[in-house]
């Protein structure tokens, strides 16, 4: 079976075709559109040996989503490439009505549009992605995988807010996020003989958006995201946790439609650019901070600080911890940050070997100093490659 995923977010969509039958799932192409509705949109296209199936230098104008799902399409649906024969995509939020991964129906997206509100920067552009992919592949079978699956087995003491019932009963809990991330993990560690799998870990997924995740045995037991991906620790634009009363002093100084002004806020203009007032890069902070920029060097300090007060926290709560792993563009790539998050937890059993640190490599790797009691590993997060695993299982149950 020919797979295509899509994982699409507020300015960018992914995409690639798997190839199942033979084993895991194995990619054939993949590409991304980026920029969405910016000045600067781009667009890639290569096979699984990273050579180019368009021009990448071409300009392209694409001002929305549903701009970019057509270039998409028109990409895959070329007589020389393999025949899509199921199509799955990344779903942010499935609200309270969704559990579990599953076959798109009208009753599904009806309950996908009710969750809108709890994940208003991710899920309007997914719907409008599946509702045209669906128009223009309407012979094959489409699916949805949700973040928040892998964290169902979180226990009603880690999902559950001091709130009035009657909130907890509309479905406000904490739900988890980056559980198709975490899931790869899982399976990549299980799958690797020469690892003896860990029972107690710790993953951090570090990208634009982050969070920290407590598992035992492989199954998520607390997570530091909520009831939104806006919360936890600090991310690129999102402020991470805030004081509930910081939040009605901002409701108060807001102008026009004070809602509407904090959710752009939240969502756009917080986190990591609000403090170094730069771009959501990390390369681009780590290098003003390298030059002596105040506000780089503390919005790079903030953000390790918070990462670093998750895993303490996890550590605690886990009653120790045999594995930490990093995953997510900061945490493959940025090794300053791994080395930052990590130092001083040495009377915890966890150090890593500088040599190895940073060291290349885009494979799961082991980064933890022979004498460290505890194992510290990157391992690249493969969510599209978990959504072919499970758009795969569901065609053929």
């Amino acid at each position: 079976m020919n797979i295509l995923v899509i994982n699409s977010g507020s300015s960018s969509i992914k995409f690639s075709l798997f190839k199942t039958g033979e084993g895991e799932p194995r990619s054939l192409f993949e590409g991304e559109v980026t920029g969405i509705g910016g000045e600067k949109a781009a667009f890639k296209f290569r096979d699984a040996e990273g050579r180019a199936l368009n021009d990448e230098h071409a300009e392209v104008n694409i001002r929305t989503p549903i701009d970019a799902i057509r270039l998409v399409v028109n990409a895959v649906s070329k007589p020389q490439l393999p025949k899509v024969e199921a199509v799955g995509y990344r779903v942010v939020h499935p609200g309270p009505k969704l559990d579990r991964h599953q076959l798109i129906t009208d009753a599904v997206l009806k309950d996908l549009e009710d969750a809108v509100v709890f994940a208003p920067l991710h899920d309007p552009a997914a719907i409008e992605v599946i509702k045209e992919m669906m128009s223009k592949f309407p012979d094959v079978h489409h699916y949805a995988c949700f973040d928040t699956v892998f964290h169902q087995t979180m226990p009603e003491t880690a999902t559950t807010y001091p709130l009035p019932m009657k909130y907890r009963d509309q479905g406000v809990r904490r739900y988890g996020f980056h559980g198709l991330s975490c899931e790869s993990i899982v399976r990549q560690l299980q799958a690797e003989k020469t690892i003896l799998f860990p029972k107690r870990m710790v993953i951090a997924h570090l990208g634009s958006g982050c969070s920290v995740t407590a598992l035992l045995d492989g199954r998520s037991v607390d997570t530091t995201m909520g009831l939104t991906p806006t919360g936890g620790v600090v991310m690129g634009t999102r402020p991470g946790d805030l004081d509930p009363g910081l939040m009605l002093y901002l409701l108060r100084q807001m102008q026009g439609d004070p809602i509407a002004a904090l959710e752009k806020m939240l969502n756009h203009d917080a986190g990591m650019v609000a403090l170094s007032g730069l771009p959501n890069d990390m390369k681009t902070v780590r290098e003003a901070a390298a030059k002596g920029d105040p506000r780089a060097n503390l919005a790079v300090e903030i953000f390790t600080r918070s990462v670093k007060k998750a895993i303490g926290s996890f550590i605690a709560l886990l009653g120790g911890v045999d594995t930490v792993v990093f995953a997510g563009g900061i945490g493959e790539h940025d090794t300053k940050s791994r080395e930052e998050i990590l130092s001083g937890l040495g009377s915890f059993g966890i150090s890593i070997n500088s040599e190895l640190n940073t060291a290349k490599g885009n494979a799961l790797r082991r980064l933890s100093a022979s004498q460290s009691q505890t194992a510290v590993f990157v391992v690249p997060a493969k969510e599209d490659w978990m959504i072919a695993v499970h758009v795969e299982h569901m065609a053929r149950s």
